[in-house]
């Protein structure tokens, strides 16, 4: 973990703005990290790929199993899984291959100015393409536990998002 974050700050195409706070991913930070999230919080995040014109917004209706091995996370709740390289992987064909699947990016964001909500908080993880592995939504302020949109923002939902941005990415 670190004392200081990188933090950025990206107008996306849509005009929404989002701040993102870099997470350290050399070591096993991403791992510690999504299995954190995976084993403890899974009852309260979405988590999925989001792309232009896809969102897989998926939660869990049980606790997954989760395990690791030769640097990847399977997050298993029994019908369906699915793996992410949050680690070093020896069982690539090349190191140039393993540098690829292995999280090369990951940071915590918030949103302003979406459209079905006035803001999204969660963590991005992306690969050594740049691509998108999946995004995490931690409990937004103006919606329920039940994805319900409501009058008034309750900002205590944003504490786990807050607790994990600042062990994981220094972010005060």
């Amino acid at each position: 973990m670190t004392s200081e974050t990188s933090r950025t700050v990206v107008r996306e195409a849509d005009g929404t703005t989002t701040e993102y706070d870099e997470v350290p991913v050399a070591g096993d930070t991403v791992e510690r990290l999504m299995t954190e999230i995976f084993r403890e919080h899974w009852n309260a995040i979405f988590a999925g790929p989001v792309i232009e014109g896809a969102a897989y917004e998926i939660r869990f209706p049980t606790a997954p199993r989760v395990s690791m091995l030769d640097g990847y996370l399977t997050v298993d709740t029994g019908p369906w899984h699915f793996h992410l390289c949050v680690n070093d992987h020896r069982g690539a064909r090349t190191p140039e291959q393993a540098r690829l699947r292995r999280v090369a990016r990951a940071a915590f964001f918030r949103s302003e100015g979406e459209t079905c909500v006035p803001g999204a908080w969660g963590l991005r993880l992306w690969n050594g393409r740049d691509e998108q592995m999946v995004t995490i939504y931690f409990p937004n302020p103006w919606l329920d536990d039940d994805a319900e949109r409501v009058r008034a923002p309750r900002w205590e939902r944003t504490a786990l998002w807050e607790d994990l941005r600042r062990r994981y990415a220094g972010a005060r």
